[in-house]
């Protein structure tokens, strides 16, 4: 049997979660779904578990009818790259909700690191910014737009040496029908300003997250200072210019300074053009201790 044929057959079963997994601990509870931490009793495996919010993801995909968006779970099943999460089956559940398995990832999430100010960042930025941006890269290839990407979708090994790009819940293909205005979905503080201002967008609303993620990697705080999280924070990505990363941090190398303001700007055309060119500028840095 084919892969596709595989992940067929899953589709076309209904999922009894509680007789198939035992449900561990709740890793994670998000805006669209909850994350379990599961073992299949099958298997023995211990996996992720994603299930997800059958009225939000019904609202969600309910902005795109009549365009097919493909569900998450094939989304991510077609990803398979160590920079990614690897999903391991996709389908639905007998209450009529979808649910994902996928590798479980025992580490930190960046955003965790980066709220503790964590001494393991030291002098592994460079590499976990190659990470990420190998990632997503590989998303962009494929046809895609992230769409949330953000410290806390990026899950750290233990020993914050590497990490992977996870959920795929709000990622759309890049095409036209799905790069209309009017999709304001993201995490508010990395949103990009055309998102924000229900503007046509393309893989660009990618790469200001990305830069975000790598300011506030760098300097521990955002390139906006908000104690708003709503997407109020969001409206100061176009309105305010954001605090130069060199008065917040003044160890990270020069190019890689120019190349996450370029990535904060504005307009979109004033953005690297793909992440090929971000991945360029970091290799160009061959030793960094920030």
């Amino acid at each position: 049997m084919g892969i596709f044929d595989r992940f067929k057959s899953l589709m076309d079963s209904k999922l009894n979660i509680q007789s198939r997994y035992e449900l561990l601990r709740e890793a994670i509870s998000g805006t669209m779904s909850s994350f379990y931490m599961a073992r299949d009793k099958k298997s023995g495996e211990v996996v992720g578990l994603k299930i997800l919010d059958k009225d939000k993801t019904s609202q969600f995909e309910g902005r795109f009818k009549g365009l097919k968006k493909p569900p998450e779970g094939q989304i991510a099943s077609s990803f398979d790259h160590p920079r990614i999460v690897k999903t391991l089956e996709y389908g639905a559940t007998a209450d009529g909700g979808q649910y994902v398995v996928m590798e479980f990832l025992d580490g930190p999430g960046l955003n965790s690191l980066i709220m503790e100010k964590s001494v393991k960042l030291n002098g592994k930025r460079l590499k976990l910014m190659k990470d990420m941006a190998e990632g997503l890269a590989v998303v962009h290839d494929a046809g895609y737009i992230h769409r949330d990407i953000c410290p806390r979708n990026f899950i750290c090994d233990k020993s914050v040496s590497s990490l992977k790009l996870i959920d795929f819940g709000l990622t759309v293909p890049a095409t036209k029908e799905f790069m209309q205005p009017g999709n304001r979905t993201g995490t508010p503080n990395y949103m990009a300003p055309e998102v924000v201002r229900r503007r046509p967008t393309d893989q660009r609303l990618d790469i200001f997250s990305l830069g975000v993620t790598f300011y506030q990697l760098c300097a521990l705080e955002l390139p906006w200072p908000s104690g708003d999280v709503t997407g109020k924070a969001a409206m100061l990505h176009d309105t305010k210019e954001p605090i130069p990363l060199s008065e917040v941090c003044n160890t990270v190398p020069a190019e890689i300074d120019a190349m996450i303001m370029q990535c904060l700007a504005k307009n979109p055309q004033q953005r690297p053009k793909s992440v090929a060119e971000i991945i360029k500028v970091l290799d160009s840095v061959k030793s960094a201790d920030f």
